[in-house]
């Protein structure tokens, strides 16, 4: 399944890099193109900002998508830049690049003929797995435009293709579009087929220009700001904050990744079932059970959380690279002797908020007066993402040639501001990968969350009920084993 690891976790033998970058002149003309039109989209202002208050505090934010998978035979150069060029022309988000003006706005430049954009290839010899990883790890920060590259690592039989690209261009659904425009339109023209036919791309520049206009138009009277402004009052007027102790900010200068296997296949259908039984869906349940994990770590019966959606509209955006992801905010009353009931307030409270995903947390501030008490969220705000491999636009076959091609998906392991927690399900297992801050303090806390997290989960779906009681049990069991050095989980890196 798509998993998401560590880069730090990516070992494998020496092989011959080559990697993909601007070349001098296409670097020249991209570098005076002029001021554009089209605002940054809202995630990309936020984004650039992020990594300047990282800057300002010393850390390294956590910013690169880094998937990676392996591809027969040796490399055809040739082949490879021309499909590289093509994905890179068709996407408009790759023409623009960004700079801070002297108002603090964020400002985009943009490239007036997309066929100036050429990548060439670089061959920079034999490498060992940290000398790969500190290459791709160079990708240039968001306010350089080629913050963006390709490479390979080439063996004797095989090669292992990877992209590393700043978040400010892409977001989850990027993964879909690169297996098709880049590996399959290779392994076409490399077998010496005809380029596949694609779809027309939609505009992420169109998007951005939507997204400001409809963004424009919002008051403090409407609808969806007010229910933002109530689920930010019910969090001392901003977002949420992850229960447990993370250590003194700014925590740690990098972050680290763990995940732990939630249940197995029939165990999943087993939950999945006990979630449509309470009226709900698989994701009604991953919200209820980090509800009742922290209910029985800290005692309330109140959790908050955000989760990532797709704000894309129409099947052109569907075929578009872009940062399109907004964020849900959902508010659980947790029942502690009832999961039922607790999955079913969970699922009401995702289904009746979706129409708050394509308006940011930021733009409710900007709206606020000072008197109402908003504020912008602290670090640690906690996000829970469900992926069900699955549902659309993944496949069940998708998923296999994933990991038939020793598919990977690497974070860079870096520091950032949210405590990030994705639950996977996949053929044969549900698992959950946990983002946070790499310090003793942080790492205790997400052992102790996963431990309850788990014991839900697993009462769940063995039908032993998610009780108060069976939970506090559980917990005490898990102090007993840390006093003891015992590890009470199967927990893996990556």
């Amino acid at each position: 399944m798509v998993a998401i690891k560590a880069i730090n976790d990516w070992i494998g033998t020496s092989g011959d890099v080559v990697s993909w970058h601007p070349s001098p002149a296409s670097a020249k003309k991209v570098l005076a193109a002029p001021v554009s039109d089209v605002p940054p989209s809202y995630q990309q202002a936020q984004h650039v900002r992020g990594y300047l208050s990282h800057v300002a505090g010393g850390t390294e934010m956590a910013r690169l998508n880094i998937p990676a998978w392996d591809m027969p035979g040796q490399c055809d150069l040739r082949a490879m830049s021309h499909v590289i060029n093509a994905y890179l022309r068709r996407h408009d988000t790759y023409h623009s690049w960004f700079e801070m003006a002297d108002d603090g706005t964020v400002v985009r430049h943009t490239v007036t003929n997309p066929r100036d954009i050429n990548f060439v290839p670089t061959k920079h010899g034999e490498m060992t797995a940290s000398q790969w990883r500190e290459h791709i790890l160079a990708t240039p920060d968001p306010l350089q435009w080629d913050c963006f590259s390709f490479g390979i690592i080439q063996r004797s039989d095989h090669f292992t293709f990877y992209i590393s690209v700043d978040h400010v261009h892409t977001d989850a659904m990027f993964m879909g579009l690169v297996l098709v425009e880049i590996h399959m339109m290779y392994a076409a023209l490399a077998s010496g087929g005809s380029p596949i036919p694609l779809p027309p791309a939609g505009s992420y520049d169109d998007y951005c220009l939507r997204q400001h206009e409809f963004l424009s138009s919002l008051t403090l009277q409407t609808p969806e700001v007010e229910e933002w402004v109530r689920f930010a009052r019910c969090n001392d007027g901003t977002m949420p904050h992850f229960p447990l102790p993370l250590g003194d900010p700014p925590w740690s200068v990098t972050g680290d990744l763990v995940t732990v296997r939630l249940m197995d296949k029939a165990q999943s259908d087993r939950f999945e079932a006990a979630c449509n039984a309470a009226g709900a869906r698989f994701i009604g349940g991953v919200f209820a059970c980090a509800a009742m994990a922290q209910h029985a770590l800290t005692g309330s019966t109140d959790y908050h959380v955000i989760t990532p959606t797709t704000t894309r509209q129409t099947p052109a955006e569907f075929q578009t690279t872009g940062w399109f992801t907004g964020v849900v905010p959902v508010s659980v009353t947790v029942d502690p002797e009832s999961f039922a009931a607790t999955t079913k307030a969970a699922q009401d409270s995702f289904d009746g908020r979706m129409s708050l995903g394509p308006i940011p947390f930021d733009r409710v501030l900007e709206l606020a007066d000072e008197s109402m008490g908003l504020r912008a969220p602290q670090p640690g705000v906690p996000m829970v993402s469900f992926l069900d491999a699955g549902l659309p636009p993944l496949s069940a076959s998708i998923i296999a040639e994933w990991e038939r091609m020793n598919g990977k998906v690497y974070s860079d392991a870096r520091a950032a501001y949210q405590i990030g927690i994705w639950v996977n399900r996949g053929e044969r297992e549900t698992t959950v990968t946990v983002a946070f801050p790499n310090n003793p303090i942080a790492r205790e806390s997400i052992d102790r969350y996963l431990t309850a997290m788990t014991a839900v989960y697993a009462s769940v779906a063995d039908g032993t009920g998610a009780s108060a009681r069976h939970l506090r049990h559980g917990e005490a069991v898990r102090r007993n084993a840390i006093r003891e050095r015992e590890p009470m989980l199967p927990m893996a890196k990556g």
